[in-house]
């Protein structure tokens, strides 16, 4: 007589494996979120006067300036020995 083995052990390492997947998703999008932040929400400012009738000059000069601070950010080299976490911007 064959006896009946749920798969519950299964399930839970499936369940496991995507929560590593959305943690992972969730570390990248706050790290581009921490580098482009203040540039989309200069953009987002700038859309916003541009229907209200206003000039964007100011917010895209903003959303420009803060592109490059992200860049560079971006390609400056760290390491454990130089690093600081500088989130003063």
């Amino acid at each position: 007589m064959r006896m009946y083995t749920p798969k519950i052990k299964q399930y839970g390492q499936g369940m496991t494996e995507y929560i590593v997947i959305v943690a992972l998703i969730a570390i990248a999008a706050i790290a581009v979120y921490q580098f482009f932040g203040q540039t989309v929400r200069s953009q987002t400012a700038g859309i916003a006067d541009e229907i209200s009738g206003k000039s964007a000059a100011t917010a895209t000069a903003a959303a420009q300036a803060s592109a490059g601070l992200a860049e560079t950010e971006g390609t400056t080299k760290k390491g454990l020995d130089n690093y600081k976490n500088d989130n003063s911007r």
